[in-house]
């Protein structure tokens, strides 16, 4: 029985929903069931299955109870109850969850506080590589603001969360739900993918105030209100990967950036998700612009078109702090390519004479960052403009050439000292192979910083962003 009376279920906020016993019940089942899996979420014991059942009953008895609250969620619901006792009377064998998957559809309904409860036997991406069963509340982030955006940037598979509570597979580093991720015997066509942006927001907001006190850097007053503002950092989080994801298949593209099922080497993933970003930044610098000039010119904007422009001169902050600090500092130094990214950028700006580092401050020119940041964008647009043009292994070589011309490559790089010809006439595996785990180690400063931020980044893992 839940501890909240049915009559105001529809006015519970989301901290009071996290404390409701159907939830309770249906998370402490969850956890306890993962520790009778196996890593394929399989429950290979026979003489666990008893367990496994009664565990799998609270399941789907809770998913009943918590029904009421998401009417918009009922297909997946009754979905998710008929897979969770397929699994069961077929003997716990590895899970298959394809029928609630092509149930929950979130996409459809982004509306702004719209709460999912989400169970699904999957890994985590950044956590775990066990198929566990983990069960996730979330609600949308769907401002009037973002809805607005939307209509130019469209983007039908977005979905942007806040993530109030979880099982222990989310109390790790990742920020993403992809349906991908969940067991199923086949693979259908995706439809969604979605991103917890106040995890991300708050991971910002944590780390990026630490990394300025460390480096001494003055903020400029809207980085320092959106640093203050959870509400208004996820807005800005949630306008940068709008237009981020998006930007994965629009411009002048190898033929597939992400070489689909083919392996390459790492710091080609750098470059990708560099360049979604900085279109992101670059688009964001041009609405701003767009919005203020007519404000400038007297034109009184709409409340949604004021808290556009706000939004958008946001992104610009969000990227550079985010790129610069908690990417280049964040996981380990195997083929890191968001760590890449973010070192790409900061001596990119270094280079341009944007940033200095003198006396051990560090301070930014943010009169001319803008035009320094969009300069590293057409250099790597131009990249992909001439690859259509080049053999693959080719478009990988010029890449690499592009960004050893920014970054100092590792002293023992063979891709630096300049392949063999066994391996540039041999297939694109032996380039990929003949990379280092850390081909593009960490400058002094960054060293040094990552020494600094260690506990704080530490200290983001699991976090929620509620009101922290």
């Amino acid at each position: 029985m839940s501890i909240i009376s049915p009559r105001v279920t529809r006015d519970l906020t989301g901290a009071h929903l996290a404390q409701d016993v159907r939830w309770l019940d249906l998370k402490a089942a969850t956890t306890a069931l993962q520790r009778l899996q196996d890593h394929d979420g399989a429950v290979p014991d026979a003489t666990d299955h008893r367990a496994a059942r009664e565990l799998v009953d609270v399941i789907t008895a809770s998913l009943g109870a918590l029904a009421p609250l998401f009417p918009h969620d009922a297909a997946y619901l009754t979905a998710s109850t008929g897979d969770f006792q397929r699994w069961a009377e077929g003997g716990f064998a590895v899970p298959d969850f394809l029928d609630s998957l092509q149930a929950f559809q979130p996409q459809q309904g982004r509306v702004d506080g719209r709460r999912h409860v989400i169970v699904f036997p999957m890994y985590t991406q950044n956590g775990s590589r066990d198929r566990h069963v983990e069960a996730l509340l979330v609600e949308a982030i769907w401002p009037d603001v973002i809805a607005e955006l939307e209509r130019t940037y469209t983007n039908g598979l977005f979905v942007s969360l806040r993530l109030l509570d979880f099982t222990p597979g989310y109390d790790t580093d990742s920020a993403v739900l992809f349906p991908e991720t969940v067991a199923m015997r086949e693979v259908p066509v995706f439809t969604w993918g979605a991103i917890f942006q106040n995890r991300e927001a708050a991971r910002h907001r944590r780390v990026v105030r630490t990394a300025a006190e460390v480096t001494h850097l003055d903020l400029p007053e809207p980085a320092t209100r959106m640093l203050a503002d959870q509400t208004l950092a996820e807005n800005t989080f949630v306008m940068w990967d709008l237009i981020h994801d998006r930007s994965h298949m629009r411009g002048d593209l190898p033929f597939d950036p992400f070489m689909i099922k083919q392996r390459m080497p790492y710091f080609l993933y750098a470059l990708e998700e560099l360049r979604c970003d900085l279109t992101a930044f670059r688009e964001c610098v041009t609405i701003a612009d767009r919005l203020g000039a007519r404000a400038a010119a007297g034109e009184r904007l709409t409340e949604v078109e004021s808290q556009m422009r706000e939004t958008a001169a946001l992104v610009p902050y969000a990227v550079i702090f985010d790129r610069i600090f908690r990417f280049a500092v964040t996981g380990g130094r195997v083929r890191n390519y968001d760590g890449l990214g973010g070192q790409l950028l900061f001596v990119w700006l270094h280079r341009h004479d944007v940033l200095h580092w003198t006396d051990t401050r560090l301070a930014i020119d943010w009169d001319r960052v803008s035009d320094a940041v969009l300069a590293l964008g057409e250099a790597i647009d131009r990249l992909y403009w001439e690859s259509i043009d080049r053999p693959r292994v080719a478009h990988w070589l010029a890449a690499y050439e592009l960004i050893r011309g920014i970054v100092p490559p590792h002293p023992a790089s063979a891709w630096a000292s300049g392949l063999p010809r066994e391996v540039l006439a041999g297939p694109p595996s032996g380039y990929t192979d003949a990379v280092l785990d850390d081909e593009f180690p960490l400058s002094m400063f960054f060293e040094a910083l990552e020494r600094k931020l260690r506990p704080v980044v530490a200290a983001t893992r699991g976090i929620r962003g509620d009101g922290q």
